[in-house]
C-alpha cells in the first residue's frame, strides 16, 4: 500500500492529521460550550478558532497538490478528503453559533447526547488518519464512524417527535429542531469523510 510514497509527500498525511485534530479540538469545544453556559461565548470563540485553522489546512492542501507531482494518494482523493474535513467543521461552527445566539436554557439532554456523538466521531477520524499515515488498519474506524452517524439520525428522528409532541413554545421548537439537524448534519459530514477513506484504501489495497 502506498509504494510511491517519497519523503517529501508525508506533508500530506501531516496536514490530515492536523486537520482531524482540529475537528477534535473543535467538537471537544461544542461539549464545554453546552456544560459551562456563563463561559458560551468564549468556547464558541475556541471553535472559530479551530475551523479557522482548519480553512488554512484545506489552502495549504491544495497549494502543495499543485507543486507535487508524486503524491500519496490519487489528488482527487486528497481534495475529496480535505474537502469533507471542512465541512466537519463548519458544522460544529454552525452548530455553536446557534447555540450561543439561541441561548438555550436549559440544554435539552438530547444536544448533550449528539454532541458527545460529534466528538467521538471527531476521536475515531482522528484515529483513522493516524492509521491510514502508519499503514494500519482503517476500516475499523470507519465502521465505527458510521455506526454513530447511525444512532444520531435516530436520535434526532425521536427528539424531533418529541419536540412536535410536547413542546408548546413555537419559537422554542423552531430552534431546537434547527440545532438537531445541524449536530446530524456534522454526523453525516464526518460519516461522508469515513466513506471517502474507505474509497481512498480500496483504491489503494
Amino acid at each position: 500500500m502506498f509504494g510511491r510514497f517519497m519523503p517529501t509527500e508525508g506533508k500530506f498525511f501531516e496536514i490530515f492529521n492536523a486537520h482531524a485534530k482540529c475537528i477534535v479540538d473543535a467538537s471537544h469545544e461544542l461539549e464545554l460550550l453546552i456544560d459551562n453556559m456563563d463561559q458560551m461565548e468564549v468556547h464558541k470563540q475556541n471553535v472559530q478558532t479551530n475551523e479557522k485553522r482548519a480553512d488554512k489546512l484545506t489552502h495549504e492542501t491544495i497549494d502543495l497538490l499543485n507543486q507535487t507531482f508524486i503524491t500519496p494518494l490519487d489528488p482527487e482523493d486528497i481534495h475529496s478528503l480535505s474537502s469533507h474535513l471542512d465541512d466537519v467543521l463548519d458544522g460544529i461552527e454552525d452548530a455553536a453559533y446557534r447555540m450561543v445566539a439561541y441561548r438555550m436554557e436549559p440544554i435539552p439532554h438530547m444536544v448533550v447526547e449528539l454532541c458527545k456523538i460529534v466528538y467521538s466521531c471527531a476521536q475515531a477520524l482522528e484515529q483513522a488518519f493516524v492509521a491510514l499515515e502508519t499503514k494500519k488498519p482503517v476500516l475499523p474506524y470507519c465502521i465505527e464512524v458510521n455506526r454513530l452517524e447511525e444512532v444520531a439520525d435516530q436520535l434526532v428522528r425521536d427528539a424531533v417527535s418529541e419536540l412536535f409532541r410536547s413542546e408548546t413554545d413555537p419559537i422554542r421548537l423552531l430552534k431546537l429542531k434547527e440545532i438537531y439537524e445541524f449536530l446530524e448534519q456534522t454526523t453525516d459530514n464526518c460519516e461522508d469523510v469515513a466513506d471517502a477513506l474507505q474509497n481512498v484504501v480500496v483504491k489503494n489495497s
